[in-house]
């Protein structure tokens, strides 16, 4: 068996959720004098690749230490969602059931295409990855609830529609664009569709039935879609913790690795190596511009 890698790479450049502590990094010992290099660490829980753990948004919830192996690494269904919703859309039960089989139990991978847009990536706007990226309504967290997931993963800044969140009032510049593509497509206001009773559902309505989720997965994702393949998510054994950075990766028989490996040698990569489509950009982009016409 082998692993192919779903994580973003983290460092200081890496931006957090916005108005979250970034990673910052300090030597406190040198090789010359001390004999070896050590370094302190500060950031949030909100960086990279993290699994929002149930009591970031339900007190009584558990921490991240209290989630068990079976939990986290299951069978998961990895579903590309890049040819249907661009900017400010909304994702449906529908559109992932079109597109690879769910089963109860399982962990969903939600691959928007967004992650084309984080900072490593030669198509890097990281208003887009954060601000503008598509999420679900309560349909989908209705279904999902229906599924029993058990835990659900996304390749961009949240697992909300990010005008769903408290963004819509920190970027009133995008809010106002939503608005335009929210009265084209649903007939109604930003404010009307996305009102109070529904505000946050991914998490407030999500997390008192255990159901979490991953963001900012990205790595190798495009080598994985619209399939079934065994995830697995690996937060440290965190005590307290309402959350936590996180590696994520896919397990693959040795057979099928060395062809996903000769496929990524023909794929243009990002800048730390990872591969990717550009065709999912060229349609993104063509959804975009449908959505801002």
């Amino acid at each position: 068996m082998k692993f192919i890698d779903l994580t973003i790479p983290l460092g200081i450049a890496t931006p957090p959720w916005p108005t979250y502590e970034p990673l910052q990094l300090k030597y406190f010992k040198r090789l010359a004098p001390n004999g070896a290099n050590g370094q302190v660490l500060t950031h949030s829980n909100h960086l990279g690749t993290h699994l929002d753990g149930e009591i970031h948004f339900h007190t009584p919830g558990k921490d991240i230490a209290s989630l068990e192996m079976d939990f986290l690494v299951h069978e998961a269904a990895v579903v590309d969602l890049s040819d249907v919703c661009g900017d400010y859309d909304i994702y449906t039960s529908k559109m992932v059931e079109e597109r690879v089989e769910v089963r109860e139990g399982d962990i969903l991978i939600i691959h928007t295409g967004y992650h084309h847009f984080g900072w490593d990536s030669p198509n890097a706007d990281e208003v887009r990855y954060m601000v503008k990226h598509p999420g679900p309504d309560r349909e989908f967290a209705d279904w999902a609830k229906a599924r029993k997931l058990r835990w659900i993963g996304v390749d961009c800044g949240s697992a909300d529609h990010p005008m769903n969140t408290i963004i819509r009032d920190w970027m009133p510049r995008q809010a106002r664009q939503a608005d335009k593509v929210f009265k084209k497509k649903f007939g109604m206001s930003l404010a009307d569709y996305f009102d109070d009773s529904k505000y946050q559902l991914m998490h407030l309505e999500m997390f008192p039935y255990g159901i979490i989720h991953a963001e900012c997965l990205g790595g190798e994702i495009d080598l994985l879609l619209n399939r079934r393949v065994t995830v697995g998510m690996f937060p440290w054994r965190f005590v307290d913790g309402e959350s936590c950075i996180s590696r994520c990766v896919a397990m693959v028989e040795d057979a099928e690795y060395e062809e996903l490996l000769t496929r990524k040698a023909s794929m243009p990569k990002t800048k730390f190596g990872d591969a990717f489509e550009p065709a999912h950009v060229e349609k993104l982009n063509q959804l975009t511009r449908a959505n801002m016409a």
